[in-house]
Order: structure tokens, then sequence, then C-alpha cells
């Protein structure tokens, strides 16, 4: 994924796997299906409309930097897509996420953890650029952010379970959740210092 031409051709990649979960969603008349693969295919042509429409100025231009960088898009539409292909299997009715076999929720997870770690990262990155801002800090902050996430979404699927049976998970579940949320993070500060991908980080100031 080193160059621009093999990032665009993964972007693209993606974008056609969540496409098919459009299709079988037609194909089977599954309007849960339809939905989350239209809505996670509109998401990940955002990236488009942005590179191509709209040129950002000053501060908005440091936290938008990671829609405007195809590595960092590509961390994100690796996770949207597996997240979407796990809810809705292409060409089946198949839920794995949340019927067939409920752990696929760890992939999701562990991907989810770095994708946001990713795009945090980035913006603080950014922002270190006229704030003084450490390398040790940047990873920190991204780090808390990325949990507060984590914990957010975990309480907000407590507060709709009576509603969604089939969602309902015990107390060590969501904890588990939450510790693979942190490992994709660690994967995250990993490619970022050692592989320099998708970004560099700032060296201590």
């Amino acid at each position: 994924m080193g160059t621009p031409s093999r990032q665009r051709l993964v972007l693209n990649v993606c974008r056609f796997i969540v496409f098919l979960g459009v299709i079988s969603g037609l194909m089977y008349g599954r309007i849960d299906h339809i939905y989350r693969s239209s809505l996670a295919f509109v998401g990940l042509l955002l990236p488009e409309f942005f590179q191509r429409r709209i040129n950002p100025h000053g501060k908005l231009q440091l936290f938008l930097s990671p829609l405007y960088n195809d590595k960092t898009m590509v961390v994100l539409s690796v996770f949207i897509a597996v997240h979407v292909s796990l809810v809705s299997v292409p060409f089946t009715t198949i839920d794995l996420f949340h019927k067939e076999w409920t752990d696929a929720d760890v992939i999701s997870h562990f991907l989810g953890g770095l994708a946001i770690w990713v795009i945090v990262a980035e913006v603080l990155n950014e922002l270190s650029r006229i704030y003084t801002l450490s390398e040790r800090q940047v990873i920190l902050y991204s780090f808390a952010v990325t949990l507060m996430l984590g914990m957010g979404w975990e309480i907000a699927e407590r507060l709709v379970e009576s509603k969604i049976p089939f969602i309902q998970e015990s107390l060590g579940n969501k904890i588990r959740d939450i510790v693979v949320d942190t490992l994709g993070g660690l994967l995250g500060v990993y490619m970022v210092k050692i592989k320099h991908f998708p970004f560099s980080i700032v060296k201590d100031n």
C-alpha cells in the first residue's frame, strides 16, 4: 500500500465490496442490509468528494487532514468494508456480527480501534504544527479519545439492548471489546512510529 496507485486500488476495492452488500440487500429484500451498505458506500465516497470539491483553509484544514490522506482513508476503508461484510455477508442473508457468529465483533472492534486511533492521531499530529504537542502527547491523547469513544459506544449499546434483544452482551464481553479497541490502537502506534504509515508522527518539541 506504499504507492498512490495501490492506495487508490485498495480504496476502490473496498467501495466495490460494500457496493456488493447493497446489491445483495436488494436481491434478498433485506432493508437492514440495504441501509447499512448504502450508508457505508456513501461514506466511502466522501473522501473523493472532499478531495475534488472542497479546499479547506486554516485550522479546518488541520481537522479535515485525514480525508485528504489516501493512506489514512485506506485504513478506514478496510475497517468499513470488513465490518459491513460481517454484518451483511454479500450475496447471502447472513448477519455474522449479530446472529451467526457474534464473536465477529472482535474483528470489527480491532479494526475500528485502529482506524479511530489513526484518524485522531493524525489530526493531533497536524495540530502539533501550531500548538505545543510532543510525540508522547499525540499518542496518549489519541488513546484517551479512542477509549472514550469505545466506552461511549458500549454504553450506547447497553441503552438500546432492551429494544434490540439480539445485541445483548455481558459485562465481560463489553470489557473485551474495549480491550480489543485498545489493541487496535496499539497496532496504529506501531504502524505510525515504525512503518511511518499512514503518516509520520512529529518528534518531541
